[in-house]
């Protein structure tokens, strides 16, 4: 896929870890792990979009209800002509949602994956062929630089929605916010999807759909396994489990082993037991006051937030400190 004529790409060549590594460190360890990043692969990510269109999946319509009803508010509080940093390339509904209110000059989209980055940029460039975009293939949970020098004045904001602040332990969210600060520069903005802490079977329902769309995409991971890595997973023998840990305040999603046996990767051999699980994603929610001080922490200032009416999800706007 080419990129539009409006834009230009920085390839700094990120090497993440490979598919085939993170499998073998991953279930060798004593509480077998598989990486929620490696979820999206082209089935995966169809798979996604799927749970995200899903009666009881209510994250996804509520946030992006939230982005269009804050959008003036939002044009309000922000400078003209700002270049705005978006971590990730998720669906661009969103940030396509929030570009209509905003006075951006630039755009610069970061994502480790190439595809996902040009498919997102085409997708922006088409709805604003004015925008200067930037897009940049790099690992943004890691340092790196953006090759657009900021006009005298110019504010910049980053952009990170869809509550994947949650795949981070707080610990690791509060290192990633903190590392955000450097790019964003002084009096730098952030925008954060954070999902709320509620109803535990409001939850539980998001993550076990009764059409089972959530089942499969947790195990289509061991269908990747088996299609990539000469895998002998016999996804039957697989059981998606997913539960509200409310004392951690998150969900974790396990593939739970049926019965005793032994699966071959690549050559390797990984037994399992009867009932032994591979965790395959956590996903924390936030109180409000939760939120905001794990902010603080990150040398933050909490400047607004918006819910929905049922505060089941919430859009925070954050100033950097320092």
């Amino acid at each position: 896929m080419k990129m539009p004529k409006s834009a230009v790409l920085h390839d700094f060549g990120p090497t993440p870890l490979s598919f085939r590594d993170a499998v073998f460190l991953g279930l060798a360890k004593p509480q077998k792990t598989l990486p929620c990043q490696f979820f999206y692969d082209e089935r995966g990510s169809r798979l996604f979009e799927k749970i995200c269109r899903l009666p009881e999946y209510y994250l996804t319509r509520t946030e992006l209800g939230i982005l269009g009803t804050m959008g003036p508010e939002l044009h309000s509080l922000l400078g003209k002509n700002a270049r705005m940093i978006e971590f990730g390339c998720g669906s661009s509904e969103k940030i396509i949602t929030i570009l209509k209110h905003m006075n951006v000059g630039s755009y610069v989209p970061v994502d480790i994956s190439k595809s996902a980055l040009l498919e997102l940029t085409r997708d922006v460039a088409l709805q604003f062929p004015d925008l200067q975009i930037h897009a940049i293939c790099a690992d943004f949970t890691k340092e790196f630089e953006i090759p657009l020098p900021v006009r005298g004045g110019q504010q910049t904001i980053g952009f990170y929605p869809g509550s994947t602040i949650g795949n981070f332990t707080p610990d690791e969210a509060r290192e990633f916010l903190a590392k955000t600060r450097a790019l964003l520069g002084r009096d730098g903005l952030m925008i954060v999807g954070v999902d709320l802490q509620k109803n535990p079977e409001i939850i539980e329902r998001a993550y076990n759909d009764s059409a089972g769309v959530t089942a499969e995409f947790n195990k289509n991971l061991l269908r990747r396994i088996n299609q990539e890595l000469n895998g002998s997973f016999e996804l039957e023998r697989f059981i998606h489990r997913s539960h509200y840990d409310a004392v951690k305040g998150r969900v974790e999603m396990h593939l739970e082993s049926r019965e005793e046996h032994e699966v071959q990767v690549d050559g390797a051999s990984f037994s399992f037991l009867a009932g032994e699980t591979i965790h395959t994603e956590n996903s924390h929610k936030y109180t409000l006051e939760g939120f905001k001080k794990l902010a603080g922490d990150a040398g933050y200032s909490p400047l607004r937030f918006w819910t929905d009416s049922e505060r089941l999800f919430s859009v925070h706007l954050l100033r950097s400190s320092g």
